[in-house]
C-alpha cells in the first residue's frame, strides 16, 4: 500500500444511480448527477464493505429486467 492510500482520512458516502449501481463519494462533496444517497457512510473500507455486503448482482436494473422477462417487468411497476 502506498503511503496515498495509507493515510486516507476522507469520509466517504455510498451513492446509488438509477440502474442500482453503486459506488462511493466524498461526503463533504455534492453527489454526480444521476446518483444519490445510499444511507451508508464511513472509511473507504467500511463503505466498500457496505457494498459488497449489498449490491449481490451487479447487472445493471435495466438488464435484469429485461433478462426476467415481459411478464416479470410488469409486476415490479405494480
Amino acid at each position: 500500500m502506498s503511503g496515498a492510500e495509507s493515510a486516507d482520512n476522507t469520509i466517504y458516502k455510498v451513492v446509488i444511480n438509477h440502474e442500482e449501481q453503486y459506488s462511493i463519494w466524498p461526503v463533504d462533496r455534492e453527489n454526480p448527477l444521476g446518483w444519490r444517497d445510499a444511507g451508508k457512510d464511513g472509511t473507504k473500507t467500511e463503505c466498500l464493505a457496505y457494498i459488497e455486503q449489498v449490491w449481490t448482482d451487479m447487472r445493471p436494473l435495466s438488464l435484469r429486467r429485461k433478462m426476467d422477462g415481459p411478464d416479470r417487468a410488469d409486476e415490479s411497476s405494480i
